[in-house]
């Protein structure tokens, strides 16, 4: 112990640790000489004992960006279930309330210049409307020496949450994009912002991770414990040579504060999405057009695959790319265009880097059997469209009781009982008339299949291991058959209203 001790000292203490020569108590065998130690490299020089020359001259090109909004508010009746609700809803001319009122918000926010004539690069969701009653009137870039310039928007690609603004001056101050492919984990880098409007903030910290997916699925980040909060957003993360290697622009964090988990959205990413948007063009990536899963150690085990290895296909849209190639539900994608799907590199990242009307290789497992399908990439729809795929209404009035005789057991081993869909079933559902299954009519709550995989009552199963299934005696014999077969859980394909569907592995009972 006193060992470790005096080393750790002797690295505080900085310049005086190189001079100082630590010997191993007597009898220990150094590390170089344990079978099997790893010998970790030496650090690579260029870390600095103090930022300061650096941040000085980086910092000038940090902006923060400000809007102003209207926002549309709906006005509440203060006397709602008192004898004079009624009156003032007649004074507001309305029954139940006021008249909407416009109000004035603000939003903050960070940025970098890229050029001395005034373009800015940000977050998308620094400029956006903060809700679909608000309007942006203005946006206002402050430099660090307080200047502010009124800012126009070039353009923005909501995907990427990334945005180009431009400002009019002359000689201003600017940073270039770095080459972020050859950021390593354990690289120092330095976040600039203006974290809750408190002004130019500097932090440094060290990459944590590279191509961290957060859920967004085409796009990667690099992950870092710099210190990132609310209003560091569109912020540059810089490496040491003062290049532009992330922007700043996600934190995970359980309270709202940094927690030493933030995002940047990769200079690789990030720089051709900006200069696509300084020609004034709009950023389109492939698309496939289907639904899908990753494989997760359960629904490996239930298809007898491999994990971390290729997505789950669990909805093919009609008329799509991926419809008009031949590609089916239930299909797993493990490559595209030569680059295997993993979870560092996920099949919606793949093919969005496809430029569409390419035609380009899928490797398949179709029924175990591996094939190639080529695609004809199409063009990913804007995030609104895409949020306009909705389902329909949860209501099951047309579902039997328990003990209604149109109710079989006939999938015990999973602790579920089921009934026929039947079109007006599938009405009183919300379903697609197309969809094809037996429907939960309830679950025992102590099965994974409710306990853990959250199956409940109106609940559509399709498909049992990829096998279509249209009966309770169709699903029970698929499931004795995996059971056969030594699998201990089976893959259903589940359909639920505003859900559309899923694969869900349920362990047999």
């Amino acid at each position: 112990m006193r060992y470790a001790y005096a080393l750790t000292a002797a690295l505080l203490l900085g310049g005086t640790a190189a001079s100082m020569t630590m010997q191993p108590p007597a009898g220990a065998q150094t590390a170089q000489n344990e079978p099997g130690t790893i010998a970790a490299a030496a650090p690579r020089a260029g870390a600095p004992m103090s930022f300061a020359d650096m941040v000085a001259k980086l910092q000038p090109a940090v902006v923060n960006i400000s809007t102003t909004q209207s926002v549309k508010v709906q006005q509440s009746n203060p006397f709602a279930g008192t004898p004079f609700g009624e009156l003032f809803g007649g004074m507001q001319g309305r029954g139940g309330g006021g008249a909407p009122v416009t109000r004035e918000a603000q939003s903050l926010g960070s940025g970098f210049l890229i050029s001395a004539d005034g373009y800015v690069v940000t977050n998308n969701h620094v400029i956006a409307a903060g809700s679909r009653t608000a309007t942006v009137d203005s946006i206002t870039v402050t430099l660090t020496d307080r200047r502010e310039f009124k800012a126009k928007l070039i353009g923005r690609d909501p995907t990427s949450d990334l945005a180009l603004l431009k400002i009019e001056g002359a000689n201003l101050p600017f940073v270039r994009f770095g080459d972020s492919t050859r950021a390593r984990v354990g690289d120092w880098v330095i976040a600039i912002g203006q974290p809750f409007g408190l002004g130019s903030t500097v932090t440094a910290g060290i990459i944590s991770a590279v191509h961290r997916v957060t859920g967004a699925g085409a796009d990667r980040f690099i992950q870092t414990d710099a210190s990132i909060n609310q209003g560091n957003s569109g912020g540059p993360m810089f490496d040491l040579n003062g290049n532009v290697i992330g922007i700043n622009s996600q934190i995970l964090s359980p309270s709202g504060g940094n927690v030493g988990i933030g995002f940047a959205i990769p200079a690789e990413s990030a720089k051709p999405i900006i200069e696509t948007l300084l020609r004034g063009k709009t950023v389109q990536r492939g698309y496939l057009g289907v639904g899908i899963q990753p494989i997760t150690s359960d629904i490996a085990s239930a298809l007898g695959l491999p994990g971390n290895r290729g997505e789950l296909i669990s909805r093919v849209e009609p008329g799509e790319a991926a419809a008009k190639a031949g590609l089916r539900q239930g299909d797993v994608v493990v490559g595209v265009a030569g680059k295997d799907v993993t979870p560092d590199q996920t099949l919606s990242f793949l093919v969005a880097q496809q430029a569409p009307g390419s035609r380009v290789p899928l490797d398949v497992l179709r029924d175990g059997k591996r094939q190639t399908i080529n695609v004809t990439v199409g063009t990913r729809p804007s995030e609104d469209e895409l949020a306009s795929l909705t389902g329909g209404d949860d209501d099951d009035n047309g579902l039997p009781d328990e003990d209604s005789g149109n109710v079989t057991p006939g999938a015990a081993t999973l602790g579920l009982q089921l009934t026929p869909l039947t079109p007006q079933i599938a009405r009183s559902l919300g379903v697609d008339n197309t969809v094809r299954g037996v429907v939960v009519v309830s679950a025992d709550p102590s099965s994974d299949a409710a306990a853990n995989r959250g199956l409940q009552r109106g609940d559509i199963i399709s498909s049992v291991n990829r096998a279509p299934v249209t009966t309770a005696a169709e699903l029970s014999a698929a499931v004795t058959a995996a059971r056969s077969a030594g699998r201990d859980q089976v893959l259903l394909f589940v359909t639920r209203a505003r859900r559309g569907g899923i694969y869900v592995p349920v362990k047999l009972r």
